[in-house]
């Protein structure tokens, strides 16, 4: 059957609390991501939040505008693990000597998804021949593997012993940062909530707690995502690799995720919305045996674990509940019309199923015969030029 949602205004009721974080960015910064590379609404380009926004500040430090953080505008250059931990330690740049390496998700935060080799944007940071980035967090229980940020765009655990100066053939470089802004200790990371979804008190981000139960193609997920009801939500959507990577412990494997939070389940390869722009025919996808990100092509199945931000985006489509079209008959067996109210028009109109699968696409959906489609609940998007009209 076929019935309008309700988008409703609602306060989360929580009851599960764990562990404790460090706030050191004041916000998580967008991929950077700009181009699209399908029409399925919901790749990474449909939501701008935070987008990238550096200034250069003159003196060799680069200001990160959307985490608060400073960076290195040069490279320290290729060095061992702990030469970039004495390197840091010792550096005087911009008048401060307060320098460190970075986190995990620090380090991954400055990467921009738009570019590749290297994956950061070269009109404010200068080149380098750096393969790698050292951060400051060993593999769990494995001090010989490093988290390390690579100019492909990725993120992953590398044996220390790989870079240059420890007798290996890569090029791992330290790149240090500071901050003026006093890291914040929170007792809890994630709040369960009874609905079904999890707040992240990190990035303020809400979770979907459990994955789709099969796995779907790259497009399919983005078409799940943009019709999935959890928790009386309807805005939903496929979270880009850095919004991923955000929820993974670097202190936890197989999963990295927090099973007591996310019951993730077989779910070891979570599709995020980023593209990998060399390559567009692949997505970048969440590996939780140890946490990396790395990319698959498209059309393969992995999980999806969708998330909602909780405040108001620059989404390029506006989703909106209205009485400006009808819907009839509802529910249907073998057709569907749609009248308009007020005299106006749309220009494109999307049906799918439970599973995000298009049934249909086009201006025309009126002259369609549906009866063959197999009894359940079927999701209707209506696009009045740029509003989104959703009813199921």
């Amino acid at each position: 059957m076929m019935r309008n949602i309700v988008i409703l205004s609602f306060c989360f009721l929580s009851f599960v609390i764990k562990s404790q974080v460090i706030k050191s960015m004041k916000r998580l910064p967008d991929t950077g991501q700009n181009t699209s590379y399908t029409l399925t609404f919901g790749e990474d380009n449909d939501f701008n939040i935070d987008m990238p926004y550096f200034i250069d500040n003159g003196d060799g430090t680069v200001l990160d505008t959307i985490t608060g953080l400073v960076w290195q505008k040069e490279d320290g250059g290729e060095m061992t693990i702990e030469s970039a931990f004495n390197y840091c330690d010792s550096l005087t740049l911009g008048g401060f000597s307060d320098w460190r390496l970075p986190t995990a998700q620090e380090g991954f935060s400055i990467l921009n998804m738009q570019f590749v080799n290297p994956s950061l944007d070269v009109a404010i940071f200068s080149q380098s021949a750096a393969e790698y980035w050292w951060t400051s967090e060993f593999q769990w229980n494995d001090p010989t593997k490093v988290w390390v940020t690579n100019a492909g765009g990725g993120i992953g655990n590398h044996p220390k012993s790989e870079t240059l100066s420890a007798g290996g053939v890569k090029h791992f470089h330290a790149r240090c940062l500071r901050s003026d802004i006093t890291p914040i200790s929170l007792s809890n990371h994630f709040i369960e909530n009874i609905e079904g979804t999890i707040s992240d008190l990190l990035t303020g981000l809400i979770w979907q707690k459990t994955p789709f139960s099969d796995s779907l193609s790259w497009e399919n997920a983005l078409s799940y995502a943009d019709t999935l009801i959890v928790g009386n939500r309807v805005d939903w959507r496929l979270p880009n690799i850095k919004e991923l990577q955000s929820i993974n412990d670097e202190t936890k494997v197989n999963p990295s995720l927090d099973n007591s939070i996310f019951a993730s389940g077989n779910a070891k390869k979570i599709w995020s919305s980023t593209t990998l722009p060399n390559s567009t025919t692949r997505a970048w996808y969440l590996n939780t045996q140890f946490g990396l990100t790395t990319y698959a092509e498209k059309l393969l199945r992995n999980y999806v674990l969708c998330v909602h931000s909780p405040v108001e985006s620059t989404s390029s489509v506006a989703l909106a509940e209205t009485t400006d079209f009808s819907i009839f008959p509802n529910p249907f067996t073998d057709q569907i019309n749609i009248v308009s109210k007020n005299g106006k028009m749309y220009d494109y109109v999307l049906l799918t199923n439970q599973l995000g699968q298009k049934i249909y696409a086009g201006s025309k959906i009126e002259q369609v015969d549906l009866s063959s489609l197999s009894p359940g609940i079927y999701f209707l998007k209506i696009n009045e030029f740029n509003i989104r009209i959703v009813k199921r």
